[in-house]
């Protein structure tokens, strides 16, 4: 726990860490997409996925109405709050 006054850059390096941890973690989802073979048929709905949609994403495994779908119901992780201050996390 830090104790006392922080550097000036302190709350930009955090910021700038998150956003590499961030972008660390879409690059392996990513890459472990790509290992995998596009399917012809959606995993949820049973439809074909259109050969250009394939060729386009590699490793596609929904089509265009599913994936629009999860993406809609998609809710971003509750993170931590590291520019807060002591007073707005005591409240």
């Amino acid at each position: 726990m830090a104790g006392g006054w922080a550097r000036d850059d302190a709350v930009n390096e955090q910021i700038e860490v998150s956003t590499q941890e961030a972008i660390e973690r879409m690059r392996l989802r990513n890459a472990q997409r790509v290992e995998q073979e596009s399917a012809a048929i959606c995993d949820e709905c049973d439809e074909p996925i259109p050969e250009a949609r394939r060729r386009a994403i590699p490793g596609v495994r929904l089509c265009v109405a599913c994936q629009s779908g999860r993406d809609k119901a998609w809710r971003p992780r509750a993170g931590i709050n590291r520019r807060g201050s002591k007073d707005s996390q005591l409240k």
